[in-house]
């Protein structure tokens, strides 16, 4: 039980959940590995990404540690990408242009694969920002921000020394593939909900061994 304790505190410490970190160490008795409160700081950023808020985002990413953004280019375009994205949003055009020939346009002579990016972007300006048909138009669903905000957050993780992803995830995949890679050779009691970790106990495992299941 203690292992999978760590589990879900792992979750919900690299998902950002503090109250749920915090109540759950309350009811458990686990010490977390890392100052929860430093959770707050971190979910503030990728909210305000998620929100489009992106040079709020990138002032409190600075201040938290402002070597994040300076060793790390992807990230760094990534974001300057996404202000480009929202400016484009509110239909700033003018700004658009310039923000993407002084910021951005640089980044593209570096790095061929950041070029094709801003390429994309500034395709936006050809189609109807409502078209979801448009060949850019994943830029502009919620999809794209939240996709930056995940990847910041796993930078400020990075940077604390902490694990990007979570391990509870992999397990449970891990599990179901073992469930039914079992399934053709055995009848055992399994998981068949996991939000609810219902666990059905087929009669066949009635009376069976002290594992619960049958060859």
């Amino acid at each position: 039980m203690a292992d999978l304790n760590k589990l879900v505190l792992n979750y919900l410490v690299i998902e950002g959940h503090m109250d749920a970190a915090q109540q759950f160490c309350a009811e458990t008795g686990l010490t977390p590995a890392v100052d929860l409160a430093s959770i707050h700081d971190r979910m503030t950023i990728r909210t305000a990404i998620d929100n489009g808020q992106v040079d709020d985002a990138m002032e409190r990413l600075n201040d938290l540690d402002p070597e994040i953004l300076d060793t790390n280019p992807q990230l760094y375009f990534h974001l300057q990408q996404q202000r480009l994205i929202e400016t484009i949003r509110a239909g700033d055009i003018p700004a658009a242009l310039d923000f993407a020939q002084s910021e951005l346009a640089p980044r593209g002579e570096e790095n061929p694969a950041f070029l094709v990016d801003l390429e994309r972007t500034l395709a936006l300006l050809a189609f109807d920002a409502t078209d979801a048909n448009s060949p850019v138009a994943d830029l502009l669903a919620p999809a794209h921000r939240h996709q930056v905000a995940a990847e910041t957050n796993a930078a400020i993780l990075h940077a604390q020394g902490q694990a990007t992803d979570p391990k509870l995830p992999a397990v449970l995949r891990a599990m179901t593939w073992a469930q039914g890679e079992l399934e053709e050779r055995a009848v055992f009691p399994k998981v068949v909900d996991v939000v609810q970790a219902e666990l059905v106990v087929p009669p066949e495992c009635d009376g069976a061994d002290a594992g619960g299941m049958q060859f």
